[in-house]
């Protein structure tokens, strides 16, 4: 099953799996383990143990079925990652990555290490994007570091939520890096002075900056609607896509 995406940064989802467990700080309020609970308690299909880590084959050739180009966010509900993903399973998504170039597919992992293991010895598809999670110095930071090795046509960071200001990044090798607050009745603030300075280094980097939302708090340091917060930082709105993407993806 793949779902049109309100994600700013991609069109579609696509969750060969389904299910997490919390690893750092970025995953406290985890979105997927809320919207999970709900599935379940509709009787949707794939959602019949709520968060626990379920494999889901029926769908992996989802996107096999679609010709037109589509920007692929890969388990939005989950981490492919996963130490408990057996990696006969992974090579499976990537073999249906490889079969449908038509799409454009992006991974984003907390499980870096894993990430970096994995492809030590296997090729990463042109059309695959391949992405960690930046929520902190402690735990987000070192993970850019496992990132850099994986031999990716794009790799691109998530910094989100943002819980801190994260200090001097080294973007070597980086072509995209997506700022973002976090949602949801107990969000975290954003300070903008955190997002300001991921900013100006991937301006002095020379690395592509989209700025995704101020999420649950405003620039003004007060809460409201995720909606009424908006998407401007510094007076006005950042869509920059990596280099050689010329296409903007639609407005959601």
């Amino acid at each position: 099953m793949t779902t049109i995406s309100r994600i700013e940064w991609t069109e579609q989802t696509w969750n060969p799996t389904v299910g997490c467990t919390k690893i750092s700080p970025g995953c406290k309020h985890c979105y997927a383990e809320a919207m999970s609970r709900r599935l379940q308690a509709m009787g949707t299909p794939g959602y019949e143990n709520g968060f626990a880590l379920t494999l889901l084959p029926e769908r992996l050739e989802d996107p096999t079925k679609r010709k037109k180009p589509t920007v692929y966010f890969v388990n939005s509900m989950s981490d492919l990652f996963h130490e408990k993903v057996p990696d006969e399973y992974i090579e499976r998504v990537f073999d249906v990555i490889r079969k449908t170039p038509q799409h454009t597919y992006q991974i984003l992992t907390k499980r870096a290490a894993r990430m970096a293991r994995f492809f030590r010895t296997r090729h990463v598809p042109r059309n695959a994007w391949m992405g960690v999670s930046v929520e902190d110095r402690k735990y987000g930071v070192p993970r850019i570091d496992h990132l850099r090795k994986v031999r990716a046509s794009i790799r691109f960071l998530s910094v989100e939520p943002l819980l801190e200001d994260v200090g001097q990044l080294d973007l070597t090798d980086i072509h995209w890096v997506i700022v973002g607050g976090e949602s949801g009745p107990k969000a975290r603030p954003m300070q903008r002075a955190w997002a300001l300075s991921v900013q100006y280094q991937c301006e002095a980097q020379g690395v592509a900056f989209f700025f995704k939302q101020w999420g649950g708090w405003g620039a003004d340091g007060k809460k409201r609607a995720k909606s009424a917060n908006g998407r401007l930082l510094d007076g006005r709105t950042w869509d920059e896509m990596p280099s050689g993407v010329t296409e903007r993806l639609p407005a959601p």
